[in-house]
């Protein structure tokens, strides 16, 4: 199998997750009838990442795996994606709210 190849199915697959994936996870992609050549994951997750500079997402490598994320330089854009909602609450969360600031210490009863 080519280093090509491999790079592909490696960002494929960190792309398709929503889940960051470990090194084992990533290695599981391949078949034992057609293993990726040792060493060759890693190679292509650091091919990745040299890939992403000067782009506005990077390839990290946080505790539970390797995932893509925005840079920080691009999140203030980014971020306006997503909508905040208001928070509503019902009439009783509100009267209960109430009471717990106004009487406070307050116990069930």
């Amino acid at each position: 199998m080519d280093q090509p190849l491999i790079n592909r199915i490696v960002e494929g697959a960190l792309l398709a997750s929503s889940q960051p994936l470990t090194l084992a996870q990533l290695q599981e992609l391949f078949p034992e009838d057609q293993p990726a050549p040792p060493g060759s994951v890693e190679r292509a997750l650091e091919l990745l990442r040299e890939g992403c500079q000067d782009r506005g997402v990077e390839l990290v490598e946080v505790a539970s795996g390797f995932r893509y994320q925005i840079t920080r330089e691009v999140h203030g854009w980014v971020s306006r994606l997503w909508t905040e909602r208001k928070t509503r609450y019902t009439r009783a969360t509100l009267e209960t709210l109430a009471l717990i600031a106004y009487r406070q210490p307050i116990t069930r009863g």
